[in-house]
């Protein structure tokens, strides 16, 4: 009934892009301008089931630290590296420095998922761009990358959830990763 009061402070993990990348991981997820809180844990959670190297949250993103985050990640966010406040164009020239291509998941996105994993395009290290979840990503976003994936949507759904779309995209790359 009358529990004592606890208190503690504690120390956020700090990941920093130049670790990331210097660890030279074969996938990487970046979310770009991703508010819902939600949808930033359940992408941390996917990123870590899929054996991602980590998570970058680039720009004006919600705090993956946030309490929903956190819960969405259901632990993950303690132990994958996941990477705040950097500007989308330095994640970017980084991630490029040590061989990544960088991949956006776009709804108009020249090559289907199915048309990149056969053509080989997913098996190389990739970091893949994930948009906002009401308008995903700008022109100016999309122009950083170096190819448009969009998955294949064969039901009357307009769209799938920034969070769903990450689980199909990581887990393609994953499986290629392990087809080598």
């Amino acid at each position: 009934m009358t529990p004592q009061g606890l208190i503690a402070v504690c120390r956020l993990p700090d990941a920093e892009l130049p670790e990331l990348a210097g660890s030279r991981p074969g996938l990487i997820a970046v979310c770009a301008a991703v508010r819902d809180p939600g949808n930033a844990g359940t992408v941390i959670r996917c990123a870590d089931a899929a054996g991602a190297g980590g998570v970058v949250f680039a720009g004006d993103c919600v705090d993956p630290f946030n309490g929903k985050a956190v819960r969405a990640s259901a632990g993950s966010i303690f132990h994958l590296p996941v990477v705040v406040d950097v500007p989308l164009g330095a994640v970017v020239a980084t991630l490029r420095s040590v061989g990544m291509q960088i991949v956006a998941a776009d709804g108009s996105g020249e090559l289907t998922l199915d048309q990149a994993e056969d053509e080989g395009v997913l098996a190389r290290p990739t970091a893949w761009m994930f948009g906002n979840e009401a308008w995903g990503l700008p022109a100016a976003d999309l122009a950083l990358c170096d190819l448009g994936v969009r998955v294949p949507i064969y039901g009357r759904a307009e769209s799938l959830n920034l969070a769903t779309a990450a689980a199909v995209c990581l887990y393609a790359s994953a499986r290629a990763h392990r087809a080598e």
